[in-house]
């Protein structure tokens, strides 16, 4: 064996036919693409949501409504949940970090006290927002409400 007559094993190499090669490549003419359209030609890409120039789903669809991209989202935390944080484990200062522990809240919510229920307990809360019932009714025990 010399290196003039060394070849590739039976079937590891195959020969692709070369496109765009002129008549006698077999892929004359048109090079494979097909007569006209937007796929023949050169520097074509498919936009997204094109349906073949029939009118796309997403402008077919009626449009309605307004989304306020300042919207603040807060998770409502009623008085009567923290009556029960209260009464049931002996809690009296309820913070963001409260919450969290017990499972009321997930990481990066903003929290705000509704006033649903009856307090009959003094606690001292601090979260992002308060109703004014809530309010009145955390003050009325003697509580405290502090803004986060």
């Amino acid at each position: 064996m010399d290196l003039h007559n060394l070849t590739p094993a039976q079937g590891s190499v195959k020969k692709e036919k070369r496109i765009a090669r002129g008549q006698g490549s077999g892929h004359g003419g048109t090079s494979t693409r097909g007569h006209k359209g937007a796929k023949s030609r050169s520097g074509y890409s498919t936009k997204i949501g094109f349906e073949g120039g029939q009118m796309p789903l997403q402008r077919r669809v009626p449009k309605f409504g307004f989304k306020n991209i300042n919207r603040v989202e807060y998770k409502a935390i009623n008085l009567d949940i923290i009556e029960y944080l209260a009464t049931t484990k002996g809690i009296t200062e309820i913070t963001i970090e409260t919450f969290l522990s017990n499972g009321l809240l997930s990481n990066n919510q903003l929290v705000k006290v509704l006033g649903r229920g009856t307090l009959n307990s003094k606690v001292t809360i601090s979260a992002h927002g308060f109703s004014a019932a809530a309010i009145t009714a955390i003050e009325a025990q003697g509580g405290i409400c502090s803004k986060i």
